[in-house]
C-alpha cells in the first residue's frame, strides 16, 4: 500500500476544464462518430481490443486541444475533427504498445489489454490505429498537418526507445529525463496544438505559440503523473500508487531523491531501481526518502514552472472563452488527482 502524500499544501483547489468541455461539445459528438467509424475490421478482434482502451474513460484532453485551438483561431469546417481523431487514434495506439513494453496489468482502472489478449493482439491493434490515424491525415490533405503529426509520431518511437535506454540506471539526470518526457508526451500534446493552428490557416506566430502551449502542457501533465504515482490513490489513479517504482521506471521524483541523498539512501535506489532487489515496505521507504528531500513536491514546482510558461505562450491571442478555457486547462492539468 502506497503513503499518500499531498503535492502541495499551497495548492488551490482542483480547477475544471467545464468551460473547455462546453466550447469543443459539439465536434466532439462528430469525433466519436468517426471514432467508431474507424476502428471498424472484418476482424472482430480489432475494434474489440481498440474500444477496450478508446472507451475506458480517458478525458481526451490531446484531440480536444486540436479542436479548441482550430475553433479559437476561428475555423468553422469541419476538417478539424478528422486531424483529432488522428490525434487520438496515435495516443491510443501508444498506450496499447507502453502497456507491453512497460508489462503493465492495469491502465485507467482496468486490465490492460495486453493482459486479457496478449502482446502480440496489443502491439498489432496499436499499428492498426496508427494506420487509420495516417489515412485520416491523407483525406484531410493538409500535407503540414501531415509533416506535424508524422514528425510526432517518430519523437515518440525515439522517446519510447530513450526511455528503455535509461530504465534503472540511477545515473539519469534530470535534463536527461526531460529529454524523454519531452519526447514521449510533450510531442503529441504540441501537435495536437499546433495543427489546430494549421487547419485554421493561423500565422507563423500564432503556429509556434500554439506549438509552445502544448509542450510545455505535455511536460507540465507528466511530471504531474510522475508525482501522482506516488502520492495518489489508486482508485483516482486507475492503477496501482508505486507502480513505476516496482517496474523499476526512472522518473524525476527518483532522480530526485537519488541525487540529494547520501550514500546509505544512493545504495537503497540502486538495489531497488537498479537491481530490482525489492522488499515489502520499499515503497514506503522511498516515498518517505521522496518527502525528506522535497522530491514530490519539486516535481510539481517543475511541472508549475512550464506550466507558466504554456500560459505565457498564448499572451499573443485575444481574450475569449477559448483563450480562457486553454489557460484553464494548464491549471486543471497541474491541480488533478489522477
Amino acid at each position: 500500500m502506497g503513503v499518500v502524500i499531498a503535492l502541495d499544501k499551497k495548492r488551490k483547489p482542483q480547477t475544471s476544464i467545464d468551460r473547455l468541455l462546453g466550447l469543443v461539445k459539439d465536434d466532439m459528438a462528430d469525433l466519436n462518430t468517426i471514432i467508431i467509424e474507424k476502428s471498424k475490421s472484418d476482424v472482430d478482434r480489432i475494434p474489440e481490443i481498440a474500444h477496450h482502451l478508446i472507451d475506458s474513460g480517458g478525458k481526451r484532453l490531446r484531440p480536444i486541444l486540436t479542436i479548441a485551438t482550430a475553433q479559437m483561431l476561428g475555423y468553422r469546417e469541419k476538417e478539424h475533427v478528422k486531424l483529432a481523431a488522428s490525434v487520438e487514434f496515435l495516443h491510443t495506439a501508444t498506450l496499447l504498445h507502453d502497456d507491453v513494453v512497460d508489462e503493465s496489468d492495469k491502465r485507467r482502472g482496468k486490465q490492460t489489454a495486453r493482459l486479457i489478449w496478449g502482446n502480440l493482439a496489443s502491439v498489432l491493434v496499436g499499428d492498426y490505429l496508427l494506420g487509420q490515424a495516417f489515412k485520416m491525415m491523407v483525406e484531410v490533405g493538409s500535407l503540414e498537418a501531415l509533416d506535424i503529426l508524422s514528425s510526432a509520431a517518430a519523437t515518440i518511437a525515439e522517446g519510447e526507445v530513450l526511455q528503455i535506454i535509461i530504465a534503472k540506471n540511477t545515473d539519469t539526470t534530470e535534463d536527461k529525463y526531460l529529454t524523454v518526457i519531452n519526447a514521449k508526451t510533450a510531442a503529441l500534446f504540441s501537435a495536437a496544438a499546433e495543427i489546430g493552428a494549421v487547419i485554421a490557416k493561423a500565422s507563423e506566430s500564432q503556429k509556434a505559440a500554439l506549438r509552445s502551449y502544448g509542450k510545455n502542457l505535455g511536460i507540465a501533465f507528466q511530471l504531474i503523473d510522475d508525482a501522482l504515482d506516488y502520492s495518489g490513490d489508486e482508485k483516482s489513479l486507475g492503477k496501482a500508487v508505486g507502480d513505476d517504482f516496482r517496474e523499476g521506471k526512472i522518473t524525476l521524483p527518483i532522480v530526485l531523491s537519488y541525487r540529494r541523498g547520501n550514500v546509505k539512501e544512493q545504495e537503497f535506489w540502486r538495489k531497488t531501481i537498479q537491481n530490482g532487489d525489492l522488499q515489502d515496505g520499499d515503497l514506503e521507504q522511498a516515498i518517505s526518502l521522496m518527502k525528506k528531500h522535497d522530491a514530490i513536491q519539486d516535481t510539481v514546482k517543475r511541472a508549475r514552472h512550464y506550466g507558466a510558461m504554456a500560459i505565457d505562450a498564448l499572451a499573443i491571442f485575444p481574450e475569449s472563452e477559448h483563450k480562457k478555457a486553454l489557460m484553464e486547462t494548464v491549471e486543471f492539468c497541474i491541480s488533478r488527482t489522477h
